[in-house]
Formats: structure tokens, C-alpha cells, sequence
């Protein structure tokens, strides 16, 4: 009976685990705009409960940079990426911060790599 009630237990805790993990969005907002070299482009990053609210943190974390027109470039569950030059961007998101940015590469192949994060 005791090793019924630790299975179930543990059980739980990997249950609250997942369902914890499935809540958390991230956010990449940036001040990219066409002209604008990939080391000047201003960004933030913001996390949250709903994707609304991980954008809405994004905008604030790259306003308070000292940006004055930021957008959300990208929204996610695990990890994400932008990428940039003086005309093209590109974005990614996946399991990884490697598969995130190689996304993002593949949609701009001569840009680099501005932010990556994870949750």
C-alpha cells in the first residue's frame, strides 16, 4: 500500500511538473529597423504565464533598453531566436537554443545571430 502511495505521488509531482512547463511562453522583442546594423538592433526578452503576457514583457525589457520602437519578432514555448543584417530577419523556435537559432538562420542565411533564450 505505502509503495502505491509513493508511485501516485510521484506521478503527481511529474504531472504539476509538466503541466508547470506547458504554462511558461517566452518573447523576443526587437528594435530592428531596415538600415539598421545587427550589433545596433535593440531587443528584450520577456517570459510569462500566456503568450500575451511574454510579449507584453518583451516590449517593456526592450523599451527599458532605451529603444524607441520595438516590436515582438517571435513567440515561444521552450526556446527562440532572431537573427538580422541591415535589411533581412529572421526568426526561429524549438526544443533547443541550437534548432531555435538554426531556424532563424535558415530564414535569413547572412544574418547573425542577435538574442537566443530558453525558458
Amino acid at each position: 500500500m505505502l509503495h502505491k502511495i509513493r508511485l501516485g505521488l510521484a506521478v503527481a509531482a511529474v504531472v504539476g511538473l509538466q503541466a508547470t512547463a506547458a504554462l511558461a511562453f517566452g518573447a523576443i522583442a526587437v528594435n530592428d529597423g531596415q538600415g539598421v546594423a545587427a550589433e545596433e538592433a535593440g531587443y528584450g526578452v520577456g517570459w510569462g504565464s500566456t503568450q500575451k503576457e511574454a510579449e507584453k514583457n518583451a516590449l517593456k525589457t526592450c523599451k527599458a533598453a532605451g529603444n524607441d520602437s520595438c516590436e515582438v519578432a517571435v513567440w515561444f514555448e521552450q526556446c527562440g531566436a532572431y537573427a538580422g543584417d541591415r535589411v533581412n530577419y529572421g526568426i526561429g523556435f524549438g526544443e533547443t537554443k541550437k534548432v531555435a537559432e538554426s531556424k532563424a538562420l535558415e530564414d535569413c542565411p547572412n544574418c547573425k545571430i542577435i538574442v537566443s533564450d530558453c525558458q
